[in-house]
């Protein structure tokens, strides 16, 4: 799930996804004909009487910590002895394997933070396992390592997580996320002497890292410390912004922010350059936030409600003075651009850029003396100048039809970045001169893309809903190929198009990789979002399904031929179309899924989400919940696609036990001859942190699952 912690960091890529020799008569060949012997699995008596509907549970008793719990532990292990030696023995999966190497071998550079004459970024060489952190000495200076990671640990799962510089660039706080988890403990280092000092914060969840401007400490997020037996289950509760001074014990730490709720919330803290205001938003998770400013000129830090309400999102652009610029969704359900004066006695809002009707407003800041707007149309971005009043001023040419965001800089310096990336496009890094409105490669990575082309078509949904597809294949595949096809559809996250090796290593086989833009998303701003979830949320799932068919009816998918794909969020969506149209798919993949939508608010942070699924609580969101329930809408006497379903033990974002029920599930119903197996990686959390032999060798499986399943025949590359 995405949370406000991400959302308010800008741009990123997110979810953050050969030609091999096909082989007759294998191991794989056979389980068409023969059905596969699972690992038994003790099935309980826990029913729970709800709204007087009797839900049965049995195995709730895998919801226990595996660290904890030997059963649950040795269930894993079983599991896993299935379906490891499966995977290894699929045709193609080692020449997947090779091909995701040789993917991934590129170098990727992340858009430099300038602090003083010191631009610090991060970069990976290709396949360091974690993205190294640099600093370079001036513009035209020397790089030098600050951060390496890749040294933190034997397995390489410790990762740099949330980082930054303070004002003159003289520290760096840093967050470390071990095992992939999100909890976070954060350092700082003394720049010029690479000294990491003493200072240490513990229980930091859900976190930016802001300095005060004379580097005196920084603003931060956390939890309060779990009970010892709760681990990494413990719910996210009582989360408050923190201030933490240089030198000083954590137990010190200065409380900034913890208002009374009656639902959860999640607070995230962000420093104006010029340092007069910390704004925090606290978010509900419905893609609205409320806001508060804080005065840091008065020793006092008062604090002032901007946005009372979580109904609406709000975005700090950037401050002149006294006055903030904001995008918000206030009124203007795509996004518009007004000004607050804080010292204006009635401090009104007042609108520069109107709303348009033809784009999504999908990031704003302010650079130098403009205002830079990036706008979603149909997915695509586009970026437009703008003077300070809103008055247009132009608009900043982009390499081609992708995705462009992440912008850095400071209003009243000359220079600002960003990154362009689309799905035939790796990551490159821009600088933006502010002054002469031009851009210049910055960082590039070589990797060729001659042969991939980028379709977007559209389709009809369900009720009519013209929905957006991306479509990519190699230029020499025409007719029905097999295809797998992703989604998201909640939380207002756009999928916008942006670089994967993953995607590069099943086209180039011939494959056809297609994301759809279903509703839930943000692709069509707050009304888009909204017709996909709460009681709406079979919109997203008839999108999909309707996506299913459309490649099918185009001719694009071949007749077995179709996989589906999804995490998180996108897992559910997987669970839930795969038990309403089983006959459509011949593979589905949910990676990390929420698949008990009756439970998901019991665990670390599902409460959160109970804003954007419903509360199982309330008769009439139980209804709907149950209805499309992975979980609980297996439909035993049909036959099912072949399903792999993915996930981590230190997952503490979704928790694995979704995972490990749904497949239990799955196993003991007659639901035909494919398989339905589960792959439990180690150390591996929710995603964020996961080293690159990680990724490669889960991609390598799940590739190879998917081509023996929608019969792509995988060659190695001549």
């Amino acid at each position: 799930m995405e949370t406000s912690a991400t959302r308010h960091a800008g741009f990123a890529s997110r979810f953050c996804f050969a030609w091999a020799l096909a082989l007759s008569g294998s191991p794989a060949n056979a389980n068409e004909e023969t059905a596969m012997i699972y690992p038994e699995t003790e099935r309980g008596d826990v029913v729970d009487e709800k709204f007087g509907t009797a839900i049965a549970d049995p195995y709730r008793w895998l919801e226990s910590d595996a660290r904890r719990s030997a059963d649950v532990a040795r269930w894993i292990e079983a599991q896993n002895d299935l379906s490891a030696p499966y995977l290894a023995g699929l045709p193609g999966r080692d020449i997947f394997r090779q091909r995701l190497t040789a993917l991934f071998d590129h170098e990727r550079l992340t858009a430099p933070e300038k602090r003083g004459e010191r631009y610090f970024f991060t970069r990976n060489a290709g396949l360091d396992n974690q993205s190294v952190l640099f600093v370079r000495e001036g513009v035209g200076g020397a790089d030098r390592v600050v951060l390496d990671p890749n040294d933190w640990s034997t397995d390489a799962a410790t990762a740099l997580a949330e980082w930054a510089p303070s004002e003159d660039g003289s520290h760096l706080a840093f967050a470390v996320q071990d095992g992939g988890s999100d909890w976070r403990t954060i350092r700082v280092m003394n720049i010029e002497s690479g000294v990491i000092l003493e200072d240490e914060i513990r229980w930091a969840r859900f976190t930016r890292i802001a300095w005060a401007k004379n580097g005196s400490g920084f603003f931060y997020s956390r939890n309060p410390r779990p009970e010892k037996e709760a681990g990494f289950e413990a719910k996210v509760a009582e989360h408050a912004v923190y201030f933490h001074r240089l030198g000083t014990p954590q137990s010190e730490d200065r409380l900034v922010h913890a208002p009374a709720s009656d639902i959860p919330l999640i607070h995230t803290v962000n420093v104006t350059p010029d340092g007069r205001y910390a704004v925090i938003y606290s978010t509900a998770l419905t893609g609205g936030n409320a806001l508060v400013v804080v005065d840091l000129l008065d020793p006092d830090w008062p604090m002032r409600t901007v946005v009372p309400a979580f109904d609406q999102g709000w975005t700090l652009a950037g401050n002149i003075g006294t006055k903030l610029f904001l995008s918000t969704q206030d009124g203007a359900p795509r996004g518009k651009i007004v000004t607050l004066d804080l010292a204006a006695a009635t401090r009104a809002v007042v609108e520069i850029v109107a709303e348009r009707p033809d784009a999504t407003l999908f990031e704003a800041a302010l650079i130098g003396d403009r205002l830079l707007t990036s706008y979603l149309v149909d997915a695509k971005t586009e970026v437009l100048l703008r003077q300070l009043d809103g008055t247009a001023d132009g608009t900043l040419d982009l390499p081609g039809i992708g995705t462009a965001g992440g912008f850095r800089g400071r209003p009243g310096d000359d220079e600002g970045f960003f990154v362009f990336t689309s799905l035939d496009a790796p990551t490159t890094v821009y600088r933006f001169d502010a002054a002469a409105n031009t851009r210049t490669v910055w960082a590039a990575p070589t990797v060729d893309l001659d042969q991939v082309i980028v379709e977007q078509r559209f389709y009809a949904s369900k009720d009519g809903t013209r929905v957006p597809i991306f479509v990519v294949r190699r230029r020499d595949v025409a007719g029905p190929a097999p295809t797998v096809l992703s989604g998201y559809g909640g939380y207002g996250i756009p999928m916008v198009p942006y670089y994967s090796p993953e995607v590069m290593a099943w086209v180039e086989q011939g494959g056809v990789y297609a994301v759809a833009n279903i509703r839930g998303g943000g692709e069509y701003g707050k009304a888009w979002h909204d017709a996909g979830r709460l009681q709406r949320k079979q919109n997203v799932f008839d999108d999909f399904i309707a996506a299913a068919e459309f490649l099918k009816a185009e001719g694009i998918t071949s007749p077995d031929g179709l996989a589906i794909q999804g995490g998180s969020n996108g897992g559910l969506l997987v669970g839930a179309v795969v038990n309403q149209r089983p006959d459509l798919f011949a593979a589905a993949m949910p990676n990390v899924g929420v698949l008990d939508m009756l439970r998901f608010d019991r665990f670390t942070s599902g409460q959160h989400w109970v804003q954007e699924y419903g509360d199982p609580a309330v008769e009439a969101d139980f209804r709907n919940l149950l209805s499309y329930s992975p979980y609980h809408q297996i439909r035993s006497g049909l036959t099912y696609p072949a399903i792999l379903a993915t996930t981590a033990d230190t997952d503490d974002r979704v928790v694995p036990a979704h995972s490990f029920k749904y497949v239990a599930a799955l196993q003991s119903a007659d639901l035909g001859p494919r398989p339905r197996l589960l792959r439990v990686d180690t150390r591996a959390g929710h995603g964020a942190g996961k080293p690159t032999d990680k990724m490669i060798e889960e991609m390598a499986d799940v590739w190879a699952f998917a081509a023996r399943w929608t019969g792509l025949e995988v060659r190695l590359p001549k």
